[in-house]
């Protein structure tokens, strides 16, 4: 991934962003064509410190076949984008651009021990049904013996290696204090979400400055 280095995110600050988002594009190249599956994913870490992330597909994705532990893939993530008006701008002679959080990893993919399918699907769904608190969590337990069995029997875990590491995350670090404040209330101001939580990442980069994004004046408040 090119990254400019005024929006370059170092190491930790990726993984933290990679493993909060949990769901990113795994990517491989079959010597013809790219071929891509979305997925959710979780990271953990070997007792040396050597990041692995954990992820499946269906077992009739030909992407499985590629995963023979020497070939690298990508995992990229994604996070909020949004679209900048050239006339959001204070300073004259701007052009539209496009603000985003993106990461990407890449390293070797190998299949999952079958052993260890349970506990992956297990974390997986802990992971994510956490956020849906104060509802009480799903988990496998609530599923007969004979369907949870035939639905892993359907899937294959992968595993990759994470060797690499990119993290880009534009958010208007190369404008002036005052363009950065405009464009911050102005995305703050569009009805989609993903305009504002950039908004709010804009405001925690340069809390300094005099912004009216509600984000801004709640911190005011506090």
């Amino acid at each position: 991934m090119h990254t400019p280095p005024l929006f370059k995110t170092d190491r930790a600050a990726s993984f933290a962003f990679a493993e909060a988002r949990g769901f990113g594009l795994a990517c491989a190249y079959d010597g013809r064509v790219p071929m891509a599956s979305p997925v959710p994913f979780c990271i953990d870490y070997a007792g040396d410190g050597t990041p692995h992330l954990a992820f499946h597909l269906a077992r009739n994705n030909p992407l499985i076949g590629l995963a023979d532990g020497k070939a690298h893939w990508l995992m990229a993530v994604t996070g909020a984008d949004a679209y900048v008006s050239a006339d959001w701008y204070v300073s004259p002679d701007q052009v539209p651009t496009w603000l985003y959080q993106a990461v990407h990893l890449s390293g070797p993919v190998a299949v999952m021990p079958a052993q260890d399918l349970p506990g992956h699907l297990d974390r997986l769904s802990e992971k994510f049904e956490t956020r849906l608190l104060p509802k009480r969590p799903w988990t496998t337990a609530k599923m007969t013996a004979g369907r949870l069995k035939a639905m892993q029997n359907g899937i294959v875990g992968l595993v990759m290696t994470v060797e690499d590491i990119h993290g880009s995350f534009k958010l208007n670090q190369h404008k002036s204090d005052a363009d950065h404040v405009a464009v911050a209330n102005a995305l703050a101001e569009r009805p989609d979400t993903s305009a504002q939580t950039l908004a709010e990442r804009m405001v925690a980069l340069r809390p300094q400055l005099d912004y009216n994004t509600p984000a801004a004046v709640s911190g005011a408040a506090d």
